[in-house]
């Protein structure tokens, strides 16, 4: 794994930061170097860490790849150093990690207002946030709001959800805090939610989202890909970014399709995760350089040291 690899000192100074000065990560991240929300190009490369918060530590076949914190920020730094990625989408945990190992500057920061539904638990469709708020987003100078908006139609805590990602969309627009959703119809099956990525599915579970709150000036979709894309991209005007989801048993073909929504009208980027932290051959710069080209073909280009 080549690029950037955070030391024993590294973690060693985090560890001290949160016992002993836990207002230094706060001050880290509202002292960073910022910029604007889209470069030249117009595009954005976002790389997702967000799984752990929600109890999804699995990748693949390995449910606790995620679990070693020091692995997946050592993981994170080398992502961050690479040309063409703009930024990255974590929770609280995660971000003031970052932000004390000082790995934020010139980047875009997703602040993920997380989801109650755990997976597995009997609650799981009571998506209520429980990580970022608007107003916490906006003092901590972060530069971007996303949320899960799970539609299940056969469950009533959905209206809940439904309601509590109304107002938060009310107010990031009050904010002018640009808010980023991620929706889905969704179903029980044998005890567990799925989401439907069928194309008709997509279709309809946008409709629901890009309605919610009382401005749709700063929303934005997040969007598996699925067939058919053209149709989902032309159900809305709302500036979109792809989700990676889970990695693929063919990189090439998961690339590939990357590749060919990111030509569709309103795709603006990839917001992608573990696809790319936890490859199959386990270089993480390859293959962030590789979906960063696909986004930015022009930086992504640019050499850097490794």
């Amino acid at each position: 794994m080549t690029g950037i690899t955070l030391t024993t000192e590294d973690f060693e100074r985090l560890r001290s930061i949160r016992a002993g000065q836990p207002e230094l990560i706060a001050q880290s991240l509202i002292n960073r170097t910022r910029r604007d929300l889209l470069g030249g190009d117009g595009r954005l490369f976002i790389v997702a860490a967000d799984h752990p918060a929600r109890g999804a530590l699995g990748v693949g076949a390995n449910p606790t790849a995620m679990a070693d914190r020091y692995d997946l920020l050592d993981r994170l730094a080398t992502a961050l150093a690479r040309p063409g990625v703009d930024g990255v989408l974590g929770t609280p945990d995660i971000i003031d990690d970052l932000a004390a190992l000082g790995l934020l500057d010139g980047k875009i920061v997703v602040g993920s207002m997380n989801r109650g539904g755990l997976r597995g638990a009997s609650f799981e469709m009571d998506d209520r946030y429980g990580a970022y708020t608007v107003d916490e987003m906006v003092h901590a100078g972060i530069d971007f709001a996303k949320t899960l908006v799970r539609v299940n139609l056969g469950d009533a805590g959905t209206a809940a959800t439904l309601q509590a990602t109304a107002e938060a969309v009310t107010q990031a627009a009050a904010s002018g805090l640009p808010i980023m959703l991620e929706p889905f119809m969704s179903t029980w099956s044998d005890g567990r939610i799925v989401n439907d990525l069928s194309t008709d599915a997509v279709i309809l579970s946008v409709a629901i989202a890009a309605g919610l709150g009382a401005s749709s000036a700063y929303t934005w979709m997040k969007l598996p890909v699925v067939p058919d894309m053209e149709r989902v991209m032309a159900s809305t005007t709302l500036p979109t970014l792809l989700l990676g989801g889970d990695a693929g048993v063919d990189p090439d073909e998961t690339f590939a399709s990357w590749e060919d929504a990111l030509t569709l009208p309103g795709v603006r980027g990839l917001t992608v995760g573990r696809t790319l932290l936890y490859p199959p051959d386990g270089d993480v710069a390859r293959a962030v350089d590789t979906a960063a080209n696909l986004v930015h073909p022009a930086s992504a280009s640019a050499p850097v040291a490794s």
